[in-house]
C-alpha cells in the first residue's frame, strides 16, 4: 500500500513538472493593429486597412535565425478603442490576414454575421498551419478587411489584438 502511494506521488510530480516545463518553454507574443473606421465608409462594402507590425518586429522580425518554431495564432480579438463607450454593432464581418516581405497573405482570424453590441469580440481562428516564415521575416503586416451593416455616426478606432504561440527551436 505504501509503495502504491509513493508511486502515485512520483507519477504526479513528473506530470506536474512536465506541464511546468512546457509552459516555461512555450512563448506567447502579441501583435496589435489599429483600424480607423471613418464616417464616410459605406455599408455593405468590404473595406481594407493595413498596419505594419511594431511589437512583433521587435521580438523576431527580419531574423530568420530566431530560435523559435511552430508559430501559430492562438488568440484574436477586436475591440473598440474610441469613441468611449462605443460598440461593435455597426460591424457586419471582419477578416484578419498576416503577411510579410516575401510571403503570401494568410487568413488567421475572422468572424461573419456579427450580432453584438459589446465593445469587444473574440474572433474565430483559422487553421493556417505554421506561421514561422511570416513572423520571422521583415515587414510583418496585418490587413483587416471589414464590412459595415450601416454607416457610423462618428469615426471609430478599432484594435485588433493577435497572440502567437511558438516553441524554442533546436
Amino acid at each position: 500500500m505504501k509503495n502504491i502511494f509513493l508511486l502515485g506521488a512520483a507519477v504526479s510530480a513528473v506530470v506536474v513538472s512536465c506541464g511546468t516545463v512546457q509552459s516555461l518553454v512555450q512563448n506567447t507574443f502579441p501583435y496589435t493593429a489599429s483600424v480607423l473606421v471613418s464616417t464616410g465608409v459605406p455599408a455593405d462594402k468590404e473595406v481594407s486597412s493595413t498596419s505594419t507590425a511594431t511589437n512583433v518586429q521587435t521580438w523576431f522580425g527580419g531574423n530568420n535565425n530566431a530560435k523559435i518554431k511552430d508559430v501559430r495564432i492562438s488568440d484574436a480579438k477586436i475591440s473598440v478603442v474610441s469613441p468611449s463607450g462605443g460598440n461593435l454593432s455597426a460591424i457586419k464581418s471582419v477578416k484578419v490576414y498576416v503577411s510579410s516581405s516575401g510571403t503570401g497573405e494568410r487568413l488567421v482570424a475572422s468572424r461573419a454575421n456579427i450580432t453584438t453590441d459589446s465593445s469587444s469580440l473574440n474572433l474565430d481562428l483559422n487553421d493556417t498551419g505554421y506561421l514561422d516564415e511570416v513572423v520571422k521575416s521583415s515587414g510583418l503586416t496585418v490587413r483587416t478587411v471589414y464590412e459595415l451593416k450601416n454607416q457610423t455616426n462618428s469615426d471609430m478606432n478599432l484594435k485588433i489584438a493577435l497572440n502567437f504561440n511558438s516553441v524554442p527551436a533546436n
